[in-house]
Parts: structure tokens; sequence; C-alpha cells
């Protein structure tokens, strides 16, 4: 962050200082909402949650290094007081974004945010100094920690954009002032709080899109062409419209795409300046859009196409629980999948998982497949009915909702030979643990509310 006072602090949000004479110390550290995060000249912004309480940590903060706090109430040291705490951080934040003149990206979509950001990244990274979001940190608290870490010598901010519901991304858009902003793909997620359907959840998206600056002032609105509630958004804004995919009139493209034994993806990339072949290290046919769409982006910025291809070809996932792979002693694979799941992503990540089989026995425990609202049964047998088309032999059905009730009702319906229903974590693992053989491929998805990630590092460590 760029150095400020605590009494310029205080002013930028509204806020009263307490435990130190003006102008306080001055914060040239990280501003952070995890104590164990706090280091020399942080500021501390601590937020009251269900479970804890950030004023608590402030001695642990201290002692750490920090130099303030930003609270609901007075600390035992130097603070500003607020009435409301993320209002204050969102605030700071936008007043920042306001001194500093990087390339701001916004990316949004239902399926694939983190994997473009992370790759998106690290080719803006090889061209100069980057801020990015970390991890899934795209909400109204991550989202300016991430503009808060931007400072003078930042050149691309790159920030990505999740929505529970209307107005949020928005928001997230005013403190952020993105000049570039790239949407991914429209799908069923956050149903349940969005409200009105896919089309409602499509306008949601648009936020992005309709914040940008006009094309006059450098705005550029990437869309997918290859869903067509993506490429509709051309209609809400004024920025200049770039179209990729496959479909027509896309200018750039992946062209001659082959999967390997492992379920990466290779491709010839195709830009309006050029092309390279491309390797992923990321497994996953699905992963040739994410590159395509980072690429698209990269590409506007002047970045050539044979160091965007580049990088791509050694480009790796930075985010915990996205395809994250485990090769057991007895040559059992372990996927942990399981950080969210929409009907897209649960498709695509089975499609992986019978393609890097490749003679292996695929196992697939899945999990529900939350904020479907109306569709959750229809969604839930259609991921049934996949398991059987995609010669998948043994699925692990963890859950008592109608969600899951139905995936193992269809996927025995269907045919598929070995299925497995049970009730928590607990049941999912021990039975899976028993059902293993060595050389399995096993995949374990849902969204995050089920909680399998646990599953997966029980059955990364068997003996545990």
């Amino acid at each position: 962050m760029i150095p400020l006072t605590l009494e310029e602090i205080a002013r930028v949000v509204g806020g009263t200082m307490h435990g130190t004479a003006a102008p306080g110390p001055t914060i040239e550290g990280p501003v952070v909402i995890d104590s164990r995060e706090a280091a020399d000249g942080a500021l501390f912004v601590a937020i009251v949650g269900e479970r804890s309480d950030g004023h608590d940590f402030a001695p642990q903060v201290y002692a750490a290094g920090a130099v303030a706090v930003l609270g609901s109430r007075p600390v035992e040291g130097p603070c500003v007081v607020v009435d409301d705490v993320v209002a204050a951080l969102t605030a700071l934040a936008s007043f920042v974004r306001g001194r500093l003149e990087p390339i701001v990206i916004g990316l949004t979509g239902s399926v694939g945010k983190t994997t473009t950001k992370d790759l998106l990244a690290q080719i803006l990274e090889s061209d100069g100094p980057t801020v990015a979001t970390a991890g899934s940190y795209n909400n109204e608290i991550g989202l300016p920690l991430t503009v808060l870490r931007a400072d003078r010598q930042t050149r691309y901010l790159l920030l990505e954009m999740g929505a529970g519901y209307p107005g949020d991304i928005a928001h997230l858009a005013r403190v952020a002032r993105p000049q570039l902003g790239l949407v991914l793909c429209v799908g069923p997620s956050h149903l349940d709080t969005v409200g009105g359907g896919i089309d409602k959840l499509a306008e949601v998206k648009a936020e992005l899109v309709e914040a940008l600056p006009p094309a006059s002032r450098g705005g550029f609105a990437l869309l997918n062409a290859d869903d067509e509630r993506v490429a509709a958004m051309a209609r809400k804004t004024l920025a200049e419209v770039i179209y990729y995919g496959n479909a027509e009139g896309t200018v750039v493209q992946a062209r001659d795409v082959a999967i390997d034994a492992e379920g990466r993806a290779s491709f010839t990339l195709y830009t309006p300046a050029g092309s390279a072949p491309v390797r992923l290290t990321l497994p996953g046919e699905h992963q040739v859009a994410n590159a395509v769409a980072a690429a698209t982006v990269a590409g506007v910025l002047g970045i050539a196409t044979d160091r965007i291809a580049e990088v791509l070809s050694s480009a790796v996932s930075r985010s915990r629980r996205r395809f994250e792979k485990v090769e057991r002693a007895d040559g059992v694979t372990i996927i942990d999948d399981a950080y969210n799941a929409n009907p897209m992503s649960m498709r695509a990540g089975l499609h992986t998982l019978a393609a890097m089989a490749a003679g292996r026995r695929a196992v697939a425990v899945l999990g529900e497949m939350t904020g479907l609202v109306d569709g959750t049964v229809r969604e839930h047998e259609g991921i049934g009915a996949l398991v059987v088309e995609l010669g998948i032999p043994v699925l692990v059905v963890v859950g008592t909702k109608e969600g899951p009730v139905a995936l193992a009702a269809a996927a025995r319906a269907a045919g598929v030979p070995e299925v497995h229903a049970v009730p928590d974590r607990q049941e999912a693992t021990d039975l899976v643990q028993g059902l293993l053989r060595p050389g399995d491929l096993v995949l374990v998805k849902a969204s995050s509310g089920p909680g399998l990630s646990a599953v997966a590092a029980a059955l990364n460590n068997p003996l545990t």
C-alpha cells in the first residue's frame, strides 16, 4: 500500500483515532484481516465474524509488528474506530486506487475465474509488476484487500470479481475502476441468492462490462463468443468489444486441440498478432478456454503472442483445491477439486477424470452442488447420467439432501457398475479407503459447503 499516516486513514474512512497522538504511525506494510499475516508496518483490520472477533487479536498483531488497528471499538494501542469496518476498508481501498495508475483488469464468470486469473497473472508478471487476487478472495472484503496491496510501482492490478447478489459486481467495480473487463461464462450458480434464474445471473455478471469506461477512454470488454449470454453483453457496454472462442468473428482462438494421456491440452494459439504452440501443464480440456481468455487480455495489453504461449506452457495453478493432485506411494492418485462446484464445473471435472484414467480405474467421489434452487434434482440427475456415459465405474455420493440422493439414483438407473451413497464425510472417507486399489484415480468434487476437501486430505494420508 502507499504510505499513509493513521491520521490520514482516519480522515479517509471517517473514523476516530485512539491510542496515539496525531499524525500517528505511518502504515507502510500490508493491510490484513488475518492476525497470522501481521508484519512490520501493517494495518490490521479487526472484523467481527461468526466464530471470532478480530479485536481480540490486537495484542498478537502489535507484537508481530503491526502499527495500528482499524476496528469498531478501541483496543490497547494505536487504532482507528469506525461504525462499519467493511465500509471503512472499502473507502480506504477506493482512496488508494484513486492515487495509483495501474492497468486494472476485472474478470468474472460462473466457472474458471480463479484458474484464468492464475494463468493471466503469470503472463502479466512476465511483463511488469503485477498484483493479483489471492485464491478466490473476490468479495467485498477480498477485493479491497487486493487493491491495497498495490503501490506506485504496480503496472497491472488483476482482480477476480464474484457475485452472490445483484449489485455485488457493480459495487466491486466502483472500488476497482477497471479499464478491462473479462467475462468467461454464465452457468447455474448462486441462483438461490441471485433470484430470477440464469438470465438474472447474466445481468449480474454484466455489471462488470457496464462499469467499463468507453472505448474512447481505453475501455475493453473481452467476451466469450461461445456463450450466448456473455456475447450478448456487448449491447451493455460502451467499451471496445473483443470476442474470443471458437464462434465466428472471434479474434483469439485455440486450434488443433489435442489431449495427452495425463489429460493435458496442447493447441495452437491464434491472435491478431500471430500464432504459437501451447502445451498446458493443467489437466482438463476445459482449461483451453481459460488459457484463451487469459491470452485475449494479454494480447490487448500488447504482450507478444510468443511470450503468451511460452508462459501458458509453464503456468501452474496457484490456488488450492482446484484439481490439486497428490500421488500416493501405492500408485493411487487423489484429485481434490472440492473448492466449489456447479453443473458446468462438475461436468468438466468428470470429463477430465475420464480422459486421465487411460486404463486406470476411475473413482468419482461427489457431493452436493449447492445454490441451484428449482433445478437441483434435474442437474444432479444429469451428473449421474454423465458418470455412466463417461465409463466411470465407481461412484461414491456423499450427502442426504435431494441433490445427492437424485444423483445416486440416476447413476444406478443409468447403469453405473458400482454406486455407493453415504451420509457424511467420515463415512465417505472410511468407505473409499476400503475400496481403493493400487493405481486408482480418484476425483473428489462438490460445492464448498459439504466440505469434501477433508475427504481428499484424509485419502492423501491413508495412515492418519
